[in-house]
Formats: structure tokens, C-alpha cells, sequence
């Protein structure tokens, strides 16, 4: 029995169940603070909200971080809803809004003279050089309502949706920015949630106390994602049907990109609503076949299908491999899964801790970023449930504080209660973007809320590790360098600009370093297959790297 009792114990502990005795390192400390309202961001996010309970007032919230005017700050753009029944932008107060940094953690609204308020009722951004010019591009995905802002490089965008070929022909939530084909030109993706219309919504609640709610998603048809090649002179082509994209159909709420097998093409990961996730391997011909179930990533290991809601693909372990972490509802837990290295991923979510972490907690944006620069990437999380009336049917709660996990070693702490005073107020928080807005090295987090201001998360961790970003510029490979991997010791890092739920990050490619205060080497390996590595370089410094000829 003893032998028994020993063997069920070791697999408590392998399950994250039970903590060995031995005391793990404390991490350095991360701490934050809102300054939003100093700071002049005074965005709020209208979800026009209505007796109907329209699916799609859930699910906007969609943010792009990005130096528009290329002066070395980065600025915040976000996407807004629209008036209902009319899914148009009638009052200011549904504009997308543009926002620049004027240096000192100081912004000014800049949306009218730049042209991006939008139309239709928007929930995600992307961001990146379509075009190869210099100057990053905007794409707002809406409620049949895409744009796509060329960026002229005088302060002002040109809408070239329609000129570039750019269809609206569902209700898309999360696009991403990455070079599929590797030909230098980003390609652009679009993930789609569900055929609706405003007839189209039915009545799910409580009958007999009179209470209307946001049905589940079961009610909803599934979509399939939409791919979008560049053609390079402007133009893209929609390319879902020969790429096999088309027969696969999920309620997309966000992607990730990432190469999670190592033969040099960028593969797609897709979280989807209430149904199994999707896994797209880029066979490197143009075509895409779904391997989510065969890897690991389409559900937990409990088999069932979660609420799904946004992702971050990023090796959180320092072992060589991008990871993937997901958000979703009270008691789903927030997903992990660690890639083996041989092309398929394991369930970490228990063992990590990041099961006991998530646990009370319903998720939206996050990100895998390395606050106290300490060499581990941490984990944050935008949180607020999906139903404002949960807390009349379950025991959890709609409004919900954010979460900060600290990375020790590859385990995840919940150290939300000591990030800041204001930290653990709860809020509808949606999307969320990261930025270094004050160049000081620390990864600062703006977030958006439903019917609230949003929140400017400055980072003000008090331990003075090391760190280094390196802003990429592509000769032979796309100009921003996204889908270039990035390795400094057991480091890895990516250039993805799509992060979070229905969101973008576009400030470069960070490394908290500890103590090094010189980098013996950097290692980058371009999507052209060029492999360029720098030698002794110092820290604590923005370095542009452009790719060798």
C-alpha cells in the first residue's frame, strides 16, 4: 500500500496537484501603475450595449501598438464598435482612435488628421509593412466591415481596402500580418467567428425571472479563416480556397503565428470559441493541412472543447521552442502547452502552475513578456467574464482585476496582489497591446475595457536587470522582419506583431538580460534563411539590426 500511496503522490506532484517542500526562488518583483489618465489616453471603448444582447456587443476591444510616424515612440491605436441596429460609427464616440506618444509618457489624439476613424462596427487590428515602403500599415478587421490604411509616411493613412482587393464578407474578429511564403511580402490573415446578422440573435436566459443574456456560442454557425496573399505590387488575393484553408470552419477569436516544427515556414494557430482549436502546418507549397488534434493544441487533455479566446505563441521555458498559452473562462483554466521539439506539444497547464494561477479568472488579451527582466518571460492576462449576468447564474464575476504571473524558472506565480494598488480593481478589460513607450527598457501594457477608459499600465518594477530590443529591418526578407527568430544563450525570442486577443504589438524583439551587462552573442535567423549573429553587445540599449544584403 505504501508503494501505492508513493506512486499516486509522485503523480500529484508530475500533475502540479502537490508542491515539492524545497522552496522555490522568489522571482524579481513586477510592479505597475495606471497613468492613462495623465498620460492623455483618454479612450473609451463603446460596445453600444442593447436589450437584443447582439453577440457581437461581447466581443470588440481589439488594440495595435506601433511607431506610425517612425520617431522611435510607440503609439497606440484602437479599434471601437458602432451604433446598433445601424453598424455605423454615427458620433465621434464610436471612432477608432489614433493616438501618439510625444515622449515623457505623454499622448495626443491624432485620429481625425490621420484619417483612421473608421467605419462599421470594428473588432481587431493588425499591423505591419504590406507594402515594403518603411512606414507600418494598419488593418482594422469589423462586423463585414475590413480596412486596410496604407500609411503615406506624412502623419495621414489612405484607406486601400478596396484597391488592395480586400473583401468583407464576414464578421471577422483577429488578423495577423506574416509572410506565409516567405517571398519578403506580408501576407495578411484574417480570422472569422460566425455567420450573424442583426435578426440573428437568439433569446438565451431565464424566462421565468425575465432575464435576457448573450447565448452560448453553440447557437452560432462556424466561419473559416480567410488568407490573403500579397502580390507585391499593392494588391492581395485571396487564396483561402487553394491554400485548404476553406473546409476547416471554427469560431476564430484570435492567432498566432509561429514555426512550431523548425522547417523554416511560419505555421497558424487558431483559438477558437467552444470548438476544438486549430493547428494550420504550413507545408511550404502554398498549402496549409489542420494538425491541432494530432499535436496537442485543439483541446486540453480532458478532451473538451473550452472557451477560447486569445493567444500568445513564445518560448516560455528558454528551451528552444515557441510555446502556446490561451485564455478562457472561470474554471477552463487558462490552456498551456509546451512544444516537445519533435512537432507536437504537451498540456503543461497543471505542472507550470499556471492551472492554480488562472483558475477563478475568464481571459481575453495576454501576452508572454518578460516584465522584470530577469531572462523569464512572464505571463499577463486581461480578464473580465463574456457574460455581463454571469453572476446571477454561477459563482464567479463579470468585472475582474487583470493578472501578472511571475516566470521562475518555467513555473507560473500569481504575484497580481503586489503589482500595484490600483492592479486589482476589476474592470470589462478586453484587448490588450505591449510597448515600451518610455524607452526605458520595461514593457508597459495598455488594455482596453467595455463602456470604461482604458488602462495605460506603466511598468515601474523596481529591480534594475539588464534588457535589449532589437528593432529588425529586412533586406531580403520582409521589412519588418516578422517571423525572424532571435536567440541570445538559452534565450528565444520571435518577431510577431500578432499578440493577445483580437491585438498587435509592433515595438521589436525584447530580451530581459539580469545581470549580463554585455551579450556575447545574438543569433537571428531571418525568414529569408539567412542567419546573421552580432557579437558582444552592450545592453541596455534599442539596437536596429538590418538584415545582411
Amino acid at each position: 500500500m505504501r508503494g501505492l500511496a508513493l506512486l499516486f503522490a509522485v503523480l500529484l506532484l508530475s500533475l502540479g496537484v502537490l508542491r515539492s517542500t524545497e522552496k522555490e526562488p522568489a522571482a524579481d518583483p513586477i510592479r505597475f501603475r495606471n497613468i492613462a489618465q495623465a498620460a492623455g489616453v483618454d479612450f473609451v471603448l463603446d460596445n453600444s450595449p442593447t436589450p437584443e444582447k447582439h453577440m457581437i456587443e461581447t466581443m470588440p476591444g481589439g488594440i495595435a501598438t506601433l511607431d506610425y510616424n517612425n520617431d522611435g515612440l510607440a503609439d497606440i491605436f484602437f479599434t471601437n464598435g458602432a451604433k446598433l441596429p445601424s453598424l455605423k460609427k454615427e458620433e465621434p464616440r464610436f471612432y477608432n482612435r489614433l493616438f501618439r506618444n510625444d515622449g515623457g509618457m505623454k499622448f495626443t489624439d491624432v485620429t481625425l488628421e490621420a484619417g483612421v476613424q473608421g467605419e462599421g462596427y470594428s473588432q481587431g487590428a493588425a499591423v505591419g509593412d504590406f507594402d515594403n515602403d518603411g512606414w507600418v500599415d494598419i488593418f482594422v478587421a469589423g462586423v463585414y466591415a475590413n480596412i486596410l490604411y496604407r500609411n503615406l509616411g506624412n502623419g495621414k493613412f489612405e484607406d486601400v481596402t478596396k484597391k488592395a482587393g480586400i473583401h468583407s464578407k464576414y464578421w471577422a474578429v483577429a488578423p495577423g500580418f506574416f509572410d506565409y511564403d516567405n517571398d519578403g511580402d506580408l501576407d495578411l490573415w484574417v480570422s472569422n467567428y460566425s455567420k450573424w446578422n442583426l435578426n440573428y440573435d437568439p433569446v438565451c436566459g431565464d424566462p421565468v425571472r425575465k432575464l435576457r443574456v448573450y447565448c452560448h456560442p453553440k447557437y452560432y454557425e462556424p466561419l473559416p479563416n480567410t488568407l490573403f496573399r500579397n502580390n507585391g505590387d499593392g494588391t492581395f488575393t485571396d487564396v483561402t480556397e487553394e491554400a485548404g484553408l476553406a473546409e476547416h470552419r471554427g469560431r476564430g477569436m484570435s492567432v498566432g503565428f509561429l514555426d512550431y516544427d523548425g522547417d523554416g515556414f511560419t505555421d497558424v494557430f487558431i483559438t477558437n470559441d467552444n470548438l476544438p482549436n486549430f493547428l494550420f502546418h504550413n507545408n511550404g507549397d502554398g498549402t496549409f493541412t489542420e494538425e491541432g488534434l494530432w499535436a496537442g493544441v485543439a483541446l486540453l487533455d480532458h478532451g473538451k472543447p473550452l472557451a477560447s479566446m486569445g493567444t500568445d505563441v513564445r518560448d516560455f521555458d528558454n528551451d528552444g521552442h515557441a510555446d502556446i498559452a490561451v485564455t478562457a473562462l472561470a474554471g477552463e483554466t487558462f490552456p498551456l502547452f509546451r512544444n516537445r521539439g519533435d512537432g507536437s506539444f504537451e498540456d503543461v497547464t497543471y505542472r507550470s502552475g499556471m492551472a492554480a494561477a488562472s483558475v477563478e479568472r475568464s481571459g481575453w488579451g495576454l501576452g508572454f513578456i518578460d516584465f522584470n527582466n530577469d531572462g523569464w518571460k512572464d505571463f499577463f492576462s486581461a480578464n473580465s467574464h463574456a457574460n455581463d449576468r454571469i453572476e446571477m447564474f454561477e459563482a464567479t464575476r463579470y468585472r475582474q482585476p487583470n493578472s501578472v504571473m511571475a516566470n521562475v524558472g518555467g513555473r507560473f506565480h500569481n504575484v497580481s496582489a503586489e503589482a500595484g494598488p490600483d492592479f486589482q480593481k476589476p474592470g470589462n478589460h478586453r484587448g490588450n497591446a505591449f510597448a515600451d513607450f518610455n524607452n526605458d527598457g520595461k514593457i508597459d501594457i495598455v488594455v482596453s475595457r467595455l463602456g470604461e477608459p482604458a488602462e495605460l499600465w506603466e511598468n515601474i518594477s523596481p529591480v534594475k536587470n539588464h534588457w535589449i530590443i532589437l528593432r529588425l529591418k529586412g533586406a531580403k526578407s520582409n521589412r519588418d522582419g516578422i517571423g525572424a527568430v532571435v536567440r541570445i544563450g538559452k534565450q528565444w525570442n520571435v518577431m510577431n506583431t500578432a499578440v493577445g486577443y483580437a491585438s498587435a504589438s509592433y515595438y521589436g524583439v525584447h530580451f530581459g538580460l539580469g545581470a549580463l551587462e554585455r551579450i556575447p552573442e545574438i543569433e537571428i535567423r531571418w525568414p529569408s534563411g539567412t542567419v546573421q549573429k552580432l557579437t558582444d553587445v552592450a545592453a541596455d540599449q534599442v539596437l536596429v539590426v538590418e538584415e545582411p544584403q
